[in-house]
This record gives C-alpha cells, structure tokens and sequence, in this order.
C-alpha cells in the first residue's frame, strides 16, 4: 500500500517562504535550477550540520532501502567551488554511498553561506531526531546566529515554546550529566528534573545508581527545594494524577508538542495538539512510519 504522502509545507516550502522574504526585503534572491542527478563524489557535507552523530544502523537500514528502492527524495545542495555542499539531506547522502552508489537526485539551490546554515539546522529538526542535546545547541544556534527567541524558533522548526525553553535548559547541565544523556545512562525527562535540582550532577549520579524514575526524580529535586515544615503535601493532587502528569510530560519531550492525556476507569485518550500543518505532517509521519 502506497503510504501517504506529508501534509505540511515541508523544508521546500520553507525554502520558497525564505526566498519571498529576501525578495521583498531587496535581499538576494536564490535561484533554483531544479532536480537533476549529481554525482556523489562531487558534493561535500555541510560544515554548520548540527548532527554529530549519525546512528550506524538506522544508516545501515536506511542504505539497504536506498540499494533496493533508489534515493525517493533529493537532496538539497549548493553550488560551490566546483561542485556542491549540502543543504539538507545527509542521512540519505551517506546512506547512498554505503548503498555503493555513485550519482543522487538533488535540488540544486544558490544559497548564501548564513542562509543554507539556517536550513541545515531547520531540516535536522523538522526531518530526524537529534539527541537532545544536539537538538538543543541547534535551537541555540538558531537564536544566536538570527536572533530569535523560543517561540520563534518553535514557529520556525514546528515545535512548541516550552519545548524548546526545556531543551535550552539542558545546555545549563554540567558537561558530566550532558554526556549522561548522550550515552542514555539518563533520559531527556531525567536530564530536565536534575536541570530543576539545586545539584544537577548529584541526582543524576542518584538517578544511575538508584534507578530512579523521572517521577521519583523529580521528586528528589523539589524535596530539595522544598522547606520540611511548609505543611503541604507535594502529592496533593494524588498519585495517580501525578503519575500522568510525568507521562504527558515525557510525551511532550518525544513529539515536542502539547499532549493530554486523559485516564478513567472505562479506558481514556491521548490528546495531540497542534498549531500549523508541518507539526500535523510531523505525527502523521511518526503514525505512519513513513520515511523522512
């Protein structure tokens, strides 16, 4: 069965948008000369790529797709130097030289140096999951070199204000509990209750030995914060109630979207919101496991 296709605007899309913007700024236009196939050897990666690693068997799966199936979707790249440097579309670039092959379908952009870094970083985002601490210094990068803020930067990568202020939080982590998370001795909700702690480092060593969940840990943290004596429970609202509010938190760092979920004796729902089509493109694909 032939599955279906996005429904949001995509990085295409985003392209067109950024190139009606410098028109009507009197900036540069970029000038696209369409789809053709380029050899392999000619083109070079980007060096402002966010990603720095590259799974070695979701490539290894994604190149046995590409030997069987062809590259579905091009690439995007720019003219430079006598041959061409990426825009977007790494993964399928690697993938096709494991897969041996020599030439890749590619949308050829002229596209300034800041401009195709900007896209680099959009693509990454909005296509493939990074860690979370790669996805975070993308976000940084993004406000520092154009000077946005979360909720432009959620507006541009299709992602919510909160969710990239909690993942700017984890840039905050001493180096140790960063690369805790790197090699998944800890979670992205672990990382975001120790972030909350008056000792990061401390709980996340806690976390690892104890086993902690991300309930029991952001318990831990407020414990901390909170005085013996303030006379309330920190369970007010019941444990069950807690437990389900960690859950739509833990959801909501996946998709990185609002999500509600709502429990009773009979069964219940998971609610999903969204604001534009890309985010909705984003959970049909992830729904569907369609490629990106």
């Amino acid at each position: 069965m032939k599955k279906p296709s996005g429904l949001g605007k995509g990085l295409s899309a985003l392209l067109d948008d950024a190139q009606a913007r410098r028109q009507a700024s009197g900036g540069e236009v970029e000038k696209s000369t369409g789809v053709d196939t380029i050899a392999i050897a000619d083109i070079k990666p980007n060096p402002n790529q966010p990603r720095r690693h590259f799974d070695a068997d979701a490539l290894t799966e994604l190149s046995e797709s590409i030997a069987r199936d062809g590259v579905l979707q091009p690439i995007i790249v720019r003219p430079v130097d006598g041959g061409y440097e990426l825009i977007a579309g790494e993964r399928r670039w690697r993938a096709a030289q494991q897969a041996q092959l020599h030439e890749i379908p590619a949308l050829i952009r002229e596209s300034d140096v800041e401009h195709s870094a900007e896209l680099a970083i959009i693509e990454n985002i909005q296509r493939e999951d990074l860690n979370a601490i790669e996805e975070a210094a993308a976000y940084k990068a993004l406000m520092d070199a154009y000077g946005h803020g979360p909720a432009q930067v959620g507006e541009i990568v299709g992602k919510s204000r909160s969710h990239v202020a909690n993942l700017l939080r984890l840039l905050e982590l001493p180096d140790e509990v960063q690369q805790m998370l790197l090699r998944g001795d800890i979670s992205m909700g672990h990382a975001r209750a120790a972030a909350g702690a008056e000792d990061p480092l401390a709980l996340a060593k806690s976390i690892v030995s104890e086993g902690l969940s991300v309930r029991q840990a952001e318990q831990r943290a407020k414990a901390a914060k909170t005085p013996k004596n303030s006379g309330q429970s920190s369970s007010a609202s019941g444990p069950a109630d807690a437990d389900l509010a960690a859950l739509q938190r833990q959801l909501g760092d996946m998709l990185g979207l609002r999500v509600r979920v709502l429990h009773g004796q009979k069964g219940g729902k998971v609610e999903l919101s969204y604001r534009t089509l890309d985010q909705l493109d984003m959970i049909c694909q992830r729904l569907s496991g369609e490629p990106i």
